[in-house]
């Protein structure tokens, strides 16, 4: 065992980027966790919440025809955001399988 080591959660509250990567991650759970309804139930277990960043938010499709009926929600998907007091942002949608 290692004298005085430090939780995961408190050596990544004490250094910059680890806080800013865990504000991101929590950011992106608040948004995945707010479009939920938008998505029908089939399509849910095939899409993932991915990066915030400065341009936007990230949804990963399990592959291009999930990436397809995501792209024909996106405009619910993006006003839901904004009905939810989330910043106006652009939801890029990227398929896993390339």
């Amino acid at each position: 065992m290692v004298p005085n080591a430090l939780a995961i959660a408190d050596a990544m509250d004490r250094s910059a980027p680890l806080a800013l990567l865990r504000h991101r991650l929590k950011e992106s759970a608040r948004r995945f966790a707010a479009v939920q309804s938008c998505l029908p139930d089939p399509l849910k277990p095939h899409v993932t919440p991915g990066p915030v960043d400065d341009e936007g938010w990230t949804l990963f499709a399990a592959n291009a025809s999930v990436a397809a009926k995501l792209r024909h929600l996106q405009p619910a998907i993006e006003a839901r955001l904004a009905n939810q007091g989330f910043p106006k942002t652009t939801v890029r949608i990227k398929s896993r399988s390339g």
